[in-house]
């Protein structure tokens, strides 16, 4: 099934989404809000189901499904906590100002805790104050938890993965390098946090889901013109799994946490840096990586940070070319 949250007070109102996201149901008599099914997912997911298999056949009441008036699936969680899954990224990141990747990336997730106080909705405006701040899109893929207790094994974290969602994890380069020296990590480096308008069950990705990871390119455009279509599933150093056993490692983590992947990032076959879908390649998934192979190639970057204005779009369709999470579709905009 696809569950989103209609924009109402804090939390949102929670709606059962048709696959083909054109039609919503109302699920408020099940639970209000997305969390209180997080909450109690065993009593609430058959009951939504029900909801989800009448929507199908036409049986149940319905409206148009309108993203633009959807939150975040939730619109303010009570963790979120970014990984680095592909460490490809990473190596070229730090390949283009010359440093060397520690062995410990390779067999240690990194991973972030991400302010999960207010997120925005796929099409809401990404409002900043300076473009100078180096204003940049992060598409990735994020899972939605329930209990998962600590010290829970690799092996056995699977079945707590309820819901997947599509994020864009807006970075501000030029603020994060000062904020890192400082030897304490990220605050004002990551702002906005958005996620798709629907967040949907693993059944609904097929055979795209393994259990561990999403087999499926994900897609991005900047201003209309394609950026990135790298595979989930390809070059990914630590699968899902293995990101929720690194973040339940000294401590339990509660229903309704979010994890997410990290940029996704593929290598080409040839072990060179990749190259930009203009070339015949599978791009990226951030401006910072582009930049990275252009320092890299020329010594230089030339692709600019985003500006006020532009427009960012992240997708990712199934095998039919059909969207599966709807599009995370924002403007960046200056605030005020």
């Amino acid at each position: 099934m696809k569950l989103a949250s209609l924009k109402h007070g804090r939390d949102g109102r929670l709606v059962v989404v048709s696959r083909d996201l054109t039609r919503a149901a109302d699920a408020s008599a099940v639970a209000p809000t997305l969390q209180a099914v997080i909450d109690d997912w065993s009593q609430a997911e058959p009951r939504l189901t029900e909801i989800a298999d009448s929507l199908e056949a036409g049986r149940i009441a319905h409206m148009p499904f309108d993203p633009a008036k959807c939150a975040a699936p939730l619109p303010r969680a009570y963790q979120w906590a970014d990984g680095s899954a592909f460490v490809n990224h990473v190596a070229l990141v730090r390949q283009a100002r010359g440093a060397e990747v520690p062995p410990t990336f390779w067999t240690d997730p990194l991973m972030y805790q991400g302010g999960s106080d207010s997120f925005i909705g796929a099409t809401d405006p990404i409002a900043l104050a300076d473009e100078a701040w180096g204003i940049d899109l992060e598409a990735e893929v994020a899972v939605i938890l329930a209990d998962v207790p600590m010290a829970t094994p690799k092996e056995k974290t699977a079945p707590f993965i309820k819901l997947l969602m599509l994020v864009n994890d807006v970075s501000l380069r030029n603020v994060i390098p000062p904020e890192l020296n400082k030897g304490f990590g990220f605050f004002h480096g990551k702002p906005w946090t958005a996620f798709s308008p629907v967040a949907v069950t693993p059944d609904e990705l097929g055979s795209a889901w393994d259990g561990a990871k999403v087999n499926l390119p994900l897609l991005s455009a900047v201003n209309g013109r394609p950026f990135g279509r790298p595979n989930a599933g390809v070059d990914n150093t630590f699968d899902f799994p293995a990101l929720i056993a690194h973040a339940a490692k000294t401590r339990p983590l509660g229903a309704g946490t979010i994890i997410g992947s990290g940029t996704v990032s593929n290598k080409d076959p040839d072990g060179s840096p990749g190259r930009p879908v203009g070339e015949g390649g599978v791009g990226y998934s951030c401006i910072a990586e582009i930049r990275s192979v252009e320092t890299i190639r020329t010594g230089k970057p030339q692709t600019p940070y985003l500006k006020f204005g532009d427009r960012v779009r992240i997708e990712m369709n199934d095998a039919q070319g059909r969207s599966i999470f709807g599009a995370i579709d924002q403007q960046v905009v200056r605030y005020g």
